[in-house]
Order: structure tokens, then C-alpha cells, then sequence
């Protein structure tokens, strides 16, 4: 089965210029996939020179409007309905795409993609979940942004999302589930994060309890479950504790003649670090929770991280992600909301 993604090209920081070539890179190295090219026709076109021997696997739909990264929530959903990041989710909803991309507006994302698409049943609301490297592999994390104030039993719902999430794109039977919290005992944390950790033990789910923040990187568990604002928090605080981390590395080895030499002998340990925590290689977050999958990439990621963005997106098309959902949904306990244990 070919799987196609509605690609948002005019989305991002870099719009086309990066959003096509990774489109081209991506149908190159994966033949069991198609992409449609949303945007302008006339900023698309030029950048597809040599593209002929894809044939019938790639095609432009054109879209007169682009959602800015400044634009209000409100002007994205109702005065831009020809825009790219629309026309893309529409895509989706019409069967014409499995999946959908944007680097865009992460909250013009969300909001065209729940009214477009809807909330599968028992999903209160849509979840943002990412990677995050860890010692020996990597995590995802939900939510990310999408969800601010939470209650207990939407964290719930996050760790059953989380973990067919990871279950479908790891192919692991029973994906581990730890809750961010201040402190691994029972008694701490809020009353929505202790009420919550009552909720996923009853879930059926693989819940080891409560997770405090350095043990992410550890690799305590395969899904971490937060509210969307801690998850945002820490998802921009690990990603400007990287750039120090590289700067300060950059200029201490760049301090003298010595230090310059000892970079010199250090290169090779240096560029396999880098390979093993470079957050491009990460990009790409699900939307969970949508009748339809839709993923957001970094609006500043560059052609390889677009191209990772994209191959997540057709695994998750592949592993048809939303029917694992809402089947996982569709056995929930009818009176008080809590998943029966499978």
C-alpha cells in the first residue's frame, strides 16, 4: 500500500526551499510513498526540475494563502481557508492523504486540525508528542504545548496515547509510562498529578509511577506524561541547554593554539556525539488524539530534519496510528472513563 502525505511547504522558517528538496529526498529513499506538494504553484514548480522520474508519486496542489507564524489562531481557522496548512489537513479528511505536515504555526496547527478532523471518541483533546534523547535511546513526551491546563484524567488519556504512539512507530509490545512529577514518592506532586497516577495504575497500561526530571534522560521510561505547559517548559529548556552546551564546547576548543590541536584529535568523538544527540534526527511531533494524523515539524529544521519529520509521519500512516486509538478508546470502562486492563 502506498502511503501519501499532504506536505505544508510554504510553512516554517524556510518555506520551500527546504520543504521541497526534503520532499525529494524523502520519495527517493522510500518508494512505497507519494507526497502532495501544498502551497503555491508558482514557488513549488522551479524547485522540481529533475523531478520527472517520480512520476505519478508526486503532485502539486495548489493553495493561494499561506498562515504565518504571527497570525492569530482565529484569522488561520477563519479567514485563511485556502492556505496551505489547511488545504494539507483537508487532504487527510477527504482520503486523498494519509497524513499531513506542517513546520507552521504550532496553535494555527492544532486548531485547524481538531476542526478539520474532529477528536476521536474518549479523547477529551488532542496531545503534542515528541522524542527526546536519552543515555541509551530516546522517550517520547506528551504533551508538549497543546494542552496547558490539564485534568487528571486527560494525563491519563495522554499515556494511553503515548504509548500506542510508541508501541506503533517501536514496535514494542508494552511501552513503559512514567508521570513527571517533583518527586518519584506517592504523596507528591498536585492533587491532578496524584489523582492522575491513581488513574493510569487502574489503566492496564506498563505505569512504573512517578518520574522526576533528570531521570527523562536516563531512560526511565519509554512515555513521560505531563501537562502541556511543563511539557513545553522542558521540551525549550533541553533544547537551549543543547545550544549552550554546544557553544561552550565551540569556544573553549577554539580558546588557543592547544585547545585548537586538542579539537583536532577530539574530532572523531566530537562528530559521533553529535550524530548520537543531534535533535534534527528527533524532529517531528505527532498530534495526537485527531481523527487523522498530522505531524509538526520544527519551523526552523533544515532539509535532513524535514526529511525525519516526514518519515515519522509515514509510519505512523502505515501503523494506521488513529484506528490503534480509538480501538484502545473504544474499551473503556462506561461509567467512570478508567481503560479496562488488557
Amino acid at each position: 500500500m502506498t502511503i501519501t502525505i499532504a506536505v505544508d511547504c510554504m510553512g516554517g522558517d524556510h518555506g520551500p526551499s527546504v520543504t521541497v528538496p526534503a520532499v525529494l529526498d524523502f520519495l527517493g529513499r522510500d518508494a512505497g510513498c507519494s507526497a502532495v506538494l501544498v502551497g503555491r504553484e508558482a514557488a513549488l514548480r522551479p524547485l522540481l526540475r529533475g523531478a520527472e522520474r517520480l512520476g505519478q508519486r508526486l503532485r502539486i496542489q495548489n493553495a493561494s494563502e499561506v498562515v504565518e507564524m504571527h497570525d492569530a489562531i482565529s484569522i488561520a481557522l477563519r479567514n485563511k481557508k485556502d492556505s496551505s496548512m489547511r488545504v494539507a489537513v483537508d487532504l487527510v479528511k477527504d482520503g486523498r492523504a494519509d497524513a499531513a505536515l506542517s513546520a507552521g504555526n504550532t496553535g494555527a496547527l492544532m486548531a485547524i486540525s481538531r476542526f478539520v478532523l474532529k477528536t476521536l471518541r474518549g479523547i477529551d483533546r488532542p496531545a503534542i508528542a515528541s522524542i527526546l534523547p536519552t543515555v541509551d535511546g530516546h522517550c517520547y513526551v506528551l504533551d508538549l504545548g497543546a494542552n496547558v491546563d490539564c485534568t487528571a484524567e486527560h494525563l491519563c488519556q495522554f499515556g494511553i496515547m503515548g504509548t500506542l504512539l510508541v508501541a506503533a512507530l517501536e514496535h514494542r509490545d508494552r511501552p513503559s509510562v512514567g508521570l513527571l512529577n517533583i518527586g518519584e514518592e506517592d504523596i507528591k506532586g498536585n492533587e491532578v498529578v496524584k489523582q492522575a497516577a491513581e488513574l493510569l495504575k487502574e489503566s492496564g497500561l506498563n505505569f512504573l509511577g512517578n518520574v522526576e526530571g533528570d531521570q527523562i534522560w536516563r531512560g526511565a521510561a519509554d512515555v513521560v506524561v505531563c501537562d502541556g505547559f511543563v511539557g513545553n517548559v522542558l521540551l525549550k529548556s533541553s533544547e537551549g541547554l543543547a545550544q549552550m552546551i554546544a557553544s561552550g564546547l565551540k569556544e573553549e576548543f577554539s580558546r588557543n593554539l592547544l585547545t585548537k590541536l586538542s579539537a583536532l584529535m577530539a574530532l572523531p568523538v566530537i562528530r559521533a556525539f553529535k550524530r548520537r544527540f543531534d535533535h534534527r534526527a528527533y524532529n517531528g511531533a505527532s498530534l495526537l488524539g485527531l481523527k487523522g494524523i498530522v505531524f509538526k515539524s520544527h519551523g526552523s529544521a533544515d532539509a535532513y530534519a524535514f526529511r525525519c519529520a516526514l518519515e515519522r509521519a509515514a509510519e505512523a500512516a502505515r501503523e494506521r496510528l488513529p484506528e490503534k486509538i480509538a480501538a484502545r478508546m473504544a474499551i473503556l470502562h462506561p461509567d467512570n472513563g478508567i481503560p479496562v486492563a488488557a
